[in-house]
């Protein structure tokens, strides 16, 4: 296997994690959470998200904790925003550094944030200009990108052409996102050659789920063909509220054991991944699913 030497590992616990947990996380706790990962290394930690609480109510607390963290030099804290307002309250919070999401499934789309697949487009359009011109950074997700728990298959193509048109609008970034953790190695290189065909490999990001455990498979597989920039969740944690049965990101832990092992480059401090999903965990109240965490927690790591 040719591997890359570095990949760039982007800690998302503390918004795609947390969103749709019950148990309602307090602003300190969340700010102490995103501390704890700031001293880890990580170079980009997703902190929160400006979305409607009536919608998303465990993320309503966000500007307070862009307000309360340590923010550790070499480390950026983005934010989710779905339409201009958004953006605005992120701006106004002191975030520099904000994401947009699209889907590649009309019926998602639908579903998930009531707009058709151009409609949304449009509208990060505006996001993205805005952003741009008072210096703020945009990175962009595809979700449903190796499929839709309501529609099934999506066309490779699909993916592709809004990745593209994300990256012409401004976005630095694409991740490409397996929303529902149905994606599997044989389909890897099929979905990161469609969007490499549009879409420099540099700026292609991959966001895996492990709800049918191919998730670390998944990044083997796409470190074969170059991509070096993954998404990440402390302890596991995360879902989607819009998509069914989907169940935790790819954990933080696993991912970094495997790249350790496999002698690749990220400049994170792995026992400081589980301090920070240590403390998270009584505070979600459940266990969280990271295979290397819970080996840690049982001495037997």
């Amino acid at each position: 296997m040719t591997l890359p030497r570095r990949v760039t590992v982007v800690e998302v616990g503390p918004r795609d994690g947390l969103q749709n947990e019950a148990a309602q996380v307090a602003p300190a706790d969340k700010i102490a959470f995103v501390n704890r990962l700031s001293a880890a290394g990580f170079s980009t930690i997703e902190a929160g998200a400006f979305v409607s609480p009536k919608w998303v109510p465990q993320m309503a607390d966000t500007a307070q904790v862009f307000a309360g963290i340590s923010r550790r030099p070499g480390t950026r804290y983005a934010a989710l925003v779905p339409n201009l307002a958004g953006l605005e309250r992120a701006h106004e919070a002191g975030v520099t550094d904000v994401a947009v999401f699209a889907a590649a499934s009309e019926t998602f789309s639908q579903k998930n944030i009531n707009q058709t697949i151009a409609g949304s487009l449009d509208v990060y359009r505006a996001v993205c200009e805005r952003a741009l011109s008072i210096g703020m950074r945009v990175r962009a997700y595809v979700s449903t990108a190796f499929g839709c728990p309501f529609a099934g298959d999506v066309p490779a193509s699909k993916v592709a052409d809004v990745s593209a048109a994300l990256v012409e609008m401004g976005a630095y970034e694409v991740a490409v996102s397996d929303t529902i953790g149905i994606a599997h190695p044989g389909q890897v290189p099929h979905v990161v050659g469609a969007v490499a065909d549009r879409v420099p490999l540099q700026q292609i990001a991959l966001h895996f789920h492990d709800t049918r455990g191919t998730a670390l498979a998944n990044v083997l597989a796409s470190l074969e063909l170059g991509v070096t920039t993954y998404d990440a969740s402390a302890g596991g944690l995360g879902g989607c509220p819009y998509a069914p049965g989907a169940t935790g990101n790819l954990a933080t832990e696993d991912l970094i054991y495997m790249l350790n092992g496999l002698g690749i480059e990220t400049g994170i401090d792995l026992d400081a991944v589980i301090d920070a999903s240590r403390f998270i965990e009584p505070k979600v109240n459940h266990r969280l699913p990271s295979r290397y965490f819970r080996a840690a927690m049982s001495g037997t790591r």
